[in-house]
This record gives structure tokens, C-alpha cells and sequence, in this order.
């Protein structure tokens, strides 16, 4: 799905074929009258209305000596409807590395020995550090107040801070006030 994608777009991805696009769902026209139409010679306004036919957006029917071409309105309707469905959305990230802003924004904020030089105020980058600091916390276990704050040292001396943002992100939950703490 992803080459009939790039495919459909790189056939509208020129200004001349969306002039022509445009005139074909007015009507229909020959190649003669597109080349007038558009400023441009007929030999060129073939190669895009090929270029278009290939997608399936317009096609010809002869008439007298003509061939005369249309918007295949149906097929621009069903590729409209077709394009975006959730399925294609994901399968066009498939090779995309998700977690790379979060390497890239952890390996900005840390020295080597993993621990923060300063907490980010851009929310972004906070969110960032944050799903890294939660890393140092197992799931399905609960900690106390005095723990948790224990392994926050190991990245920053803020340790308030980091608790109430990461409490704030819902990347750990907390029971009452100092109560047990646990990643989420």
C-alpha cells in the first residue's frame, strides 16, 4: 500500500497536473485544448495525462479524431475514501524508530552516568526525561514515599519535582498523601 501511496502522490505532485485535474472535473477536454488551456505543448500534457492514467485518475474515449479525456470522479472518491484508513497510517511508520526523540532528548539531558544535568521545562522534554526516569521503576510493584524518592537522587537531586511530574504525566499513580507509589 505504501508505493500505490507514493505513487498516487508523485502523479499530483506537479502544479500542471492539478491544472489539469482540476479543468477534467469541470469536463472533459482533448489534449489540444488542455494544452491551451494550461500553456503548454500537447506533447507535455500527454506525458502528464499518462502519468495521471497510471493512478487511474482520468481516462480517454475516442471521439472523431480525438481522444478526449475525463476525471475518473468515481476513482478519486474511492482513493479519498481509501487512503487514510488506520491500517495504512500505521504500515507507512512500520520502519519509523518511535523512541527516537526520547534518545534524543535523554541523551541532551544526562551525563554518562545516566543521571539528569537539569529537568527540561519544555513539556515536550519533560514528557521525555520522564518515560526514561519511570524506566528505573518495576511495574506492578509499589514503593514508599522515602524509596521512591532514593531512586530519583540517582537523576537528579529534585526529587519533588521529578515525583509530581511523574505523577502529573500518569507514568506512576500514588495513594493518599505520601502514601505507596507505583509505575502505571
Amino acid at each position: 500500500m505504501n508505493d500505490e501511496l507514493v505513487t498516487f502522490f508523485k502523479a499530483l505532485a506537479d502544479s500542471n497536473r492539478l491544472k489539469i485535474v482540476g479543468l477534467l472535473a469541470q469536463k472533459s477536454y482533448s489534449v489540444g485544448e488542455l494544452a491551451a488551456l494550461v500553456g503548454l505543448k500537447p506533447s507535455t500534457v500527454s506525458h502528464h495525462l499518462s502519468k495521471l492514467a497510471d493512478v487511474g485518475l482520468v481516462h480517454a474515449r475516442t471521439e472523431s479524431y480525438y481522444n478526449v479525456y475525463q476525471l475518473n470522479k468515481e476513482a478519486l472518491d474511492e482513493k479519498a475514501r481509501s487512503l487514510f484508513t488506520n491500517a495504512d497510517l500505521n504500515a507507512s511508520i512500520a520502519d519509523v524508530d518511535l523512541s527516537a526523540y526520547d534518545q534524543k532528548v535523554v541523551a541532551d539531558y544526562t551525563r554518562k552516568d545516566g543521571s539528569l544535568k537539569t529537568i527540561p521545562a519544555q513539556k515536550k522534554k519533560l514528557e521525555a526525561v520522564l518515560r526514561y526516569v519511570v524506566e528505573g521503576f518495576e511495574k506492578g510493584k509499589r514503593y514508599s514515599e522515602k524509596r521512591v524518592n532514593e531512586i530519583l537522587k540517582g537523576y537528579h537531586a529534585d526529587t519533588a519535582t521529578l515525583r509530581r511530574e511523574l505523577v502529573g504525566f500518569k507514568l506512576m499513580q500514588r495513594e493518599g498523601g505520601g502514601g505507596e507509589y507505583w509505575r502505571v
